[in-house]
């Protein structure tokens, strides 16, 4: 019997158990579609991840973290402003930095007839928006004249808006930051991101911040190198030129937000891999109900079986059949798995907002994995017609 004859009696014996066949497939398709959804959910949700944190890219965030011999000389130290002017024109002096991010931040008091609000005064420099995307829902952003003269203007959060006007424009309006007046000239769009919350903040020119607070420390850099492939050099050279200037050893630092993305994407990788290969136990589960289908399929056929031999059939003809059968089953299965995953982690990466990653390799293995269990699985139950006696079999009922 050739190979195409055998897949002919193996389809005519799965659809003369339709249900029987379709239950057993089921098996398989929700192990292979489990997988497929996890790692699907996994690469988009580090990518969505990785997204997040780099942000515009190119970005190094600065920070200082004093060492013991420091925090011994002085218990204050942390309390104490960690950058200063002094350090953002050492840091655009280096080549390979594009931008200096500066911003200070203190927790105030905003106020508008009768209404407070307690919230963040964030005081920035003019190239703050140039890696934080900052988009304006209403109104309009700062202007280069707001930063130099420090206009007593300022930017509202979503929050912030709600707490204060409710269903009113803000636009134009001004609100007391303690006691002092600011006027509101735009109002930011409502934050989207997988970190985004909805904090009340109010965001003003740097140079307005230091009037308002009488304070003119800086409590944040952000670095954002010329290109990708300068981000460590540029990194390295900062930390190097601040600890320089402020006689320290190594208690400025930089995060390249490329290396931690890398990070956060090893431990979601790892993850993927856990959760999938749990999902996978379902296809061990599976290819057992494959293999208890075929050994009741080779039962029933037991004569059909003793028929076949006394015509001449061999043992490998026998096994090579009842594999063929099991093979047909879970490649099926497999294949209705593969896009019943595919379309799940759509939906799933529709409603989370998040991109459906399923690569070519992921269902490549999925169609792989699922004809192996169905060998693996059929192998018994092939090897077990395959001895049958042909004269018992005949005289089965």
């Amino acid at each position: 019997m050739t190979f195409s004859e055998n897949i002919k009696m193996a389809f005519s014996s799965l659809f003369a158990h339709k249900l029987r066949s379709i239950l057993t497939m089921l098996g398989i398709v929700i192990g292979v579609g489990a997988v497929i959804i996890v790692v699907a959910i996994g690469q988009g949700g580090e990518a969505a991840l990785k997204s997040e944190i780099v942000g515009s890219g190119n970005a190094i965030e600065v920070f200082y973290s004093p060492s013991e011999e420091e925090l011994r000389a002085n218990p204050n130290i942390l309390i104490q402003p960690a950058f200063t002017e002094d350090d953002i024109r050492i840091l655009e002096q280096i080549p390979e930095v594009k931008t200096v991010v500066a911003s200070s931040s203190s927790f105030s008091s905003v106020s508008y007839q009768g209404n407070k609000a307690d919230s963040t005064l964030i005081g920035i420099n003019q190239s703050y928006f140039d890696i934080y995307d900052m988009k304006i829902e209403n109104g309009k952003k700062f202007s280069a004249s707001d930063f130099i003269s420090g206009n007593r203007v300022a930017l509202i959060s979503q929050s912030l808006k709600e707490e204060l006007f409710e269903n009113d424009s803000p636009i134009g309006k001004v609100v007391r930051i303690g006691t002092q007046p600011v006027e509101i000239i735009g109002v930011l769009e409502k934050p989207g991101g997988i970190f985004s919350l909805n904090t009340k903040d109010i965001y003003v020119p740097f140079n307005t911040w230091k009037m308002i607070t009488g304070k003119d420390h800086i409590t944040q850099i952000t670095l954002q190198a010329v290109s990708q492939d300068v981000i460590t050099t540029a990194g390295e050279k900062a930390a190097f030129q601040l600890n320089a200037f402020h006689n320290t050893e190594d208690s400025y630092q930089v995060l390249n937000s490329e290396s931690l993305a890398e990070v956060i994407g090893q431990i979601t990788r790892i993850m993927t891999l856990i959760i999938g290969s749990i999902a996978g136990v379902s296809l061990f589960v599976g290819g057992i109900g494959v293999m208890n289908i075929m050994l009741v399929s080779v039962t029933e056929r037991t004569r059909e079986i003793g028929i076949r031999m006394a015509l001449g059939a061999t043992r490998m003809q026998i096994l090579t059949q009842f594999l063929i059968e099991a093979t047909i089953l879970t490649l099926i299965g497999g294949i209705i798995g593969i896009f019943f995953g595919w379309g799940v982690a759509a939906i799933v990466a529709a409603f989370a907002g998040w991109p459906s990653l399923i690569s070519w390799q992921v269902v490549v293995i999925g169609v792989l994995f699922s004809t192996a269990i169905g060998i693996t699985f059929g192998l018994l139950p092939a090897n077990k017609a395959s001895k049958l006696d042909p004269i018992e079999s005949l005289r089965y009922e």
